[in-house]
């Protein structure tokens, strides 16, 4: 069975990405279970150049096909921010989800609402030669002022889904799969990931 590295550390994404290519016929690996401790700094513009960064890492140090992710929350009251910097938002030194959704609303304070938003992703799958594909997804919706739902990760507590009402941590993983932001990109380079699986 062919195998992929998903290139992440983070057990929420590493949760969703399982259940996203579930069908496929893959081993999907972490880098734990390779024993790779890489540290990948982005220092992309994008987060298409910042998931590249991540995927070629981890493929030229495993030799495995890597997928990586980078995602964000764009809030149109920030001018766009956190945007790429989504992770690392909360200036406290080791800062928590909470932390980071903590200090979102601090920034909001005052600000008009409507909070419009749109949480962004985009997928590399990087094969061990270097070679890169990519997708992306796009959720729409907008920032609740209070924390709502106990599942999902990040920022999912605060954004509430446009057409839907809820946060994306009112959601169960299913129905979060069929509407994320990863979601969608991941459904953009399934194509890619089925033409690896038949070769």
């Amino acid at each position: 069975m062919p195998k992929l590295l998903l290139a992440t550390t983070n057990p929420g994404k590493l949760e969703e990405l399982r259940a996203l290519l579930s069908d496929l016929a893959v081993e999907l690996l972490t880098p734990i279970q390779l024993g790779l401790d890489l540290t990948v700094e982005e220092t992309g513009k994008t987060y298409a150049e910042n998931a590249a960064l991540k995927a070629r890492a981890y493929a030229a140090a495993s030799g495995l096909p890597a997928l990586a992710d980078d995602s964000g929350l764009e809030v149109d009251a920030l001018g766009g921010a956190p945007g790429l910097q989504s992770a690392r938002f909360s200036p406290l030194p080791g800062a928590t989800d909470a932390d980071r959704r903590a200090h979102l609303l601090r920034a909001l304070a005052g600000k008009l609402q409507l909070w419009t938003a749109v949480f962004r992703s985009t997928i590399c799958l990087s094969l061990p030669n270097g070679e890169a594909y990519f997708a992306t997804g796009e959720c729409r919706g907008q920032i609740s002022p209070t924390e709502r739902g106990t599942g999902g990760f990040g920022y999912d507590r605060l954004f509430v889904i446009e057409g839907l009402g809820r946060t994306m941590a009112e959601l169960g993983m299913t129905e979060k799969n069929s509407l994320s932001h990863r979601a969608k990109a991941v459904t953009g380079i399934r194509r890619i990931l089925k033409t690896l699986v038949d070769s």
